[in-house]
């Protein structure tokens, strides 16, 4: 009998490098949120990869960025507890970006981290193969990683190179979660998420990271289908206008483009009822995180 092996693997870079992407491909479903916004992943998202031989429990994390609010420090916190208690480190990197601050930062982080690194290098289908090896050679020279992986997250690019690396440092042992279950978070925070995924793509400048969403209602209606209703919360009222849209139109896209997924995450159709409110500051203030679901004990 082959031996069965099973861990965590937390997920750790910039904002922007493409975590929430890499994630999504390999468990093969979208269950963290995509944004070329920067900190779009706010909260330590499980994320459960089940194959054969292994179980691979993924931690997606926010992407480490100097804190501005209150909000910002429980992302910080999130991602330096995501480093310790996992089986390994997943440090993934932009190749088209210059090593900067971030990196730096993450990597004096990393000294103080047991669990074996692994280095992804994403985003290699965007320049030429010869530019990639340098690049990868520098790397090796500044932290003694386990591994080093190019890739590319969004063309499914060696991700099986990857998994073959994490599976490496693993420890024998059974399988946690059921075949079917992708991720640990209630159906109702996957919805919120996937409803401020479609804010961040059709809304600019401050309101991206103004924006939270919370699912007051989510039920079966007798014929099958799901009623949601969620709010939309902004910091000023001006925000609020932009985001509703003249005669509603932003919000009609938003809502229908949020439906689509939420049909596909769920299986049936869905009728998504979008309401739009203003909470002055609310990433500075403690009750709301907590009411948003951001716990500075998780």
């Amino acid at each position: 009998m082959s031996m069965h092996k099973s861990g965590f693997a937390a997920v750790i870079g910039r904002p922007n490098v493409g975590k929430s992407t890499l994630i999504n491909a390999l468990i093969g479903q979208k269950i963290a949120i995509m944004s070329d916004k920067p900190q779009t992943t706010r909260s330590r998202i499980l994320c459960i990869l089940t194959e054969e031989d292994a179980q691979i429990i993924f931690l997606d994390t926010p992407g480490v960025h100097k804190p501005k609010h209150k909000l910002g420090d429980y992302m910080a916190k999130a991602t330096e507890g995501a480093l310790h208690g996992v089986d390994v480190v997943i440090f993934v990197v932009d190749v088209t970006e210059k090593p900067g601050a971030g990196e730096q930062y993450i990597l004096k982080q990393l000294a103080n981290v047991r669990a074996p690194v692994l280095l992804a290098v994403n985003k290699v289908d965007c320049i030429p193969r010869e530019k990639v090896l340098p690049i990868l050679a520098n790397y090796a020279k500044v932290y003694d990683f386990a591994g080093i992986v190019p890739i590319s997250a969004r063309a499914e690019e060696n991700l099986e190179g990857l998994l073959a690396e994490i599976k490496k440092y693993l420890p024998e042992g059974p399988q946690y979660y059921p075949d079917d279950m992708v991720t640990d978070q209630p159906e109702r925070l996957i919805v919120a998420e996937l409803v401020r995924e479609k804010v961040l793509e059709l809304t600019r400048d401050e309101i991206p990271h103004a924006v939270a969403v919370d699912i007051e209602e989510m039920t079966t209606r007798p014929k099958g289908d799901v009623y949601i209703r969620a709010v939309i919360y902004v910091e000023r009222e001006s925000q609020k206008g932009i985001v509703i849209g003249a005669r509603g139109a932003l919000l009609r896209t938003i809502g229908q483009r949020a439906r689509a997924d939420v049909e596909t995450l769920l299986g049936t159709k869905v009728y998504l009822d979008l309401w739009v409110k203003t909470r002055k500051d609310w990433r500075n203030r403690a009750t709301a995180l907590r009411e948003f679901g951001f716990q500075e004990d998780d």
